[in-house]
């Protein structure tokens, strides 16, 4: 039982170090002659000399005082650190261990300034104290290493107030808001400051890792995955994780299996949607946070204007010819997180009139496009893009946008849909443009219905730009070589510096590097012929298409990014 109120010493250290058989008389006459010319704690000589560990010590000082002794591992509740100032914590030597129904239990490891100690937090917390005893070293080692969450957490955003928008499971309609701020908690206060800080660093994900130093956070920002803060206490990932279930709806006390799940946040007006995906790892659970900020291009400078791209004059007249075809199908591929879907609206938004109806199905629907019916794919009501996709033809449409292709059924009600007088925009999960082919063709989609239908294929990727912080930069001429580049006069390099704007990454933004190959005639041959990658390259090449390479490359000449960038998302390809 923890003892409620202070008492005073029942015996002396060493007497009870005596009684406890841990000193004998020599060891403690030692000791007291040590004492007499240090002044220092005789528990603390007992640590220096090795006569005593700090277990020990808080043994024997819990029969001087007649409190209970424990052997500290970690408090119950992480949360309760935030109930008490850590400088307070430091100065009188004790942490919160638990709660006792009404009762607050501190361990400690220096009673002596016990009275005062209790009295000062009752009528801080309005609660009662309870008592035990510890080692000095495991109450500073936790201190230190609480304290330093929460000195991460306040290098975080404060008093955030984020509004969860619980959505009805058989529709989209609004139920209810929950102020989750509303409760002291450490958990809620850290996974919401966790959340704004992301959205106002513009980061799409936010990774949240267990690891044997700890619960590391980190941010993808421009593709790129950057450390948050220092690594938070292991104690509070499994509450943090729990914090994100409840918002997401998913089952808390399974920890066993992934679980996806999802869950919309008000923040300063502008509703934001969140795609969450928890993994069970050897560390505990990691979770990894979907930002899908719908308003952040409508917002924009250029909205969803083809212009806002930045392509070259020559590409962005190609481009417009392609989307603004009677029918057909325009594919996109890329690697996850290369922008395809943006592409895609913004395409939409160019052929949107008010004599064409269009319909998406989409998952996640990211943008609401004004005059455009747009689908949620609802896989657990049995609503696929396949079935959705059926249900699309029957409601008239002239152009139709599939979020993304994933399987036979679907590929092949696309190309039919194509085939049969309307215009398909559509995805392909593949690294190169003519990857395509091979890809559908393990769905066994017949390839000559495939280039029948396709009017081309736009590869994309999405290139850092430089913060205005650049600086210019010598390359040795064998690295330009193994670039594919060449050396021009007056040519000027710049590499990234990092500045407070660019949160010192040297960058600021991405931009799209498209490669569009327009089908034509003699690509459809070669491709039904299932020609060489090589072949079908160069009769790309005659055609006028900039490959992904070169669009890098021409970033790099005129100061846009750096050739580590362009190197990092293409394959170098030396000058011959």
């Amino acid at each position: 039982m923890t003892q409620t109120k202070p008492s005073y010493k029942k015996c002396r250290f060493g007497e009870c170090a005596l009684s406890l058989g841990f000193l004998d008389r020599e060891k403690l006459d030692y000791v007291a002659s040590r004492q007499k010319i240090s002044k220092q704690r005789i528990g603390h000589i007992c640590v220096e000399e090795q006569l005593l560990d700090s277990e020990q010590v808080a043994r024997v000082i819990a029969m001087q005082y007649d409190y209970p002794y424990i052997q500290l591992e970690a408090p119950d509740d992480p949360e309760l650190f935030t109930l008490i100032p850590v400088g307070l914590m430091k100065k009188y030597h004790f942490i919160p261990w638990r709660r006792e129904d009404d009762r607050l239990v501190i361990a400690m490891s220096r009673p002596r300034n016990l009275i005062r100690v209790v009295d000062e937090l009752e009528m801080m917390l309005d609660s009662e104290i309870g008592v035990v005893i510890a080692s000095e070293e495991r109450i500073h080692a936790l201190t230190d290493k609480i304290g330093k969450s929460v000195s991460a957490l306040d290098s975080l955003s404060d008093d955030i107030r984020l509004p969860v928008i619980r959505e009805a499971a058989d529709s989209g309609d609004i139920l209810s808001l929950e102020n989750v701020a509303s409760e002291e908690s450490l958990t809620v206060k850290l996974v919401n400051s966790v959340i704004l800080d992301a959205i106002n660093k513009g980061a799409s994900d936010i990774h949240i890792e267990a690891s044997d130093a700890g619960v590391i956070i980190r941010y993808r920002i421009d593709g790129m995955l950057y450390q948050a803060t220092d690594p938070l206490d292991s104690h509070h990932q499994s509450a943090i994780i729990s914090r994100i279930k409840v918002m997401s709806e998913l089952d808390i006390s399974e920890k066993r299996v992934p679980q996806d799940g999802r869950f919309k946040i008000n923040v300063s007006g502008r509703f934001i949607d969140f795609r969450i995906s928890v993994l069970p790892t050897i560390f505990g659970e990691d979770a990894v946070i979907r930002i899908l900020d719908r308003e952040s291009l409508k917002t924009g400078a250029d909205g969803f204007r083809l212009e806002g791209m930045g392509l070259p004059e020559a590409e962005l007249r190609r481009m417009r010819r392609m989307i603004r075809a009677p029918y057909g199908m325009f594919l996109m591929t890329g690697p996850t997180g290369s922008g395809k879907t943006t592409t895609l609206y913004r395409a939409l938004s160019e052929v949107n009139r008010k004599d064409v109806k269009i319909i998406t199905i989409e998952d996640p629907v990211e943008y609401r496009l004004k005059g455009i019916v747009q689908i949620q794919v609802n896989e657990k009501k049995g609503l696929t893009f396949a079935r959705g996709l059926r249900s699309v033809l029957r409601h008239d449409p002239d152009k139709i946008l599939v979020g993304e292709i994933r399987d036979a059924e679907t590929a092949q009600i696309a190309i039919q849909s194509a085939l049969t007088g309307h215009l398909v925009f559509t995805t392909v999960h593949a690294n190169r443009s003519f990857e395509v082919i091979n890809r559908f063709a393990h769905m066994g989609i017949d390839i000559y219905d495939l280039v029948s239908a396709l009017n081309c294929v736009v590869a994309q990727r999405l290139i850092r730009t430089l913060c205005s912080c650049r600086q210019p930069t010598e390359i040795p001429d064998e690295e330009l070589t193994e670039s594919g580049l060449v050396r021009q006069r007056d040519q000027v390099f710049y590499r990234a510096v990092g500045c407070e704007q660019c949160n010192g990454t040297g960058f600021r933004g991405r931009k799209a590097v498209l490669e569009m190959v327009a089908l034509d005639d003699d690509m459809r041959a070669l491709m039904v012929q299932r020609a060489p990658a090589s072949a079908l390259k160069k009769q790309a090449g005659a055609s006028g298409t900039v490959f992904l390479r070169q669009a890098a490359l021409a970033e790099v000449v005129s100061g846009v990014t750096t050739l580590d960038e362009a190197n990092r998302i293409t394959f170098a390809e030396a000058v011959a």
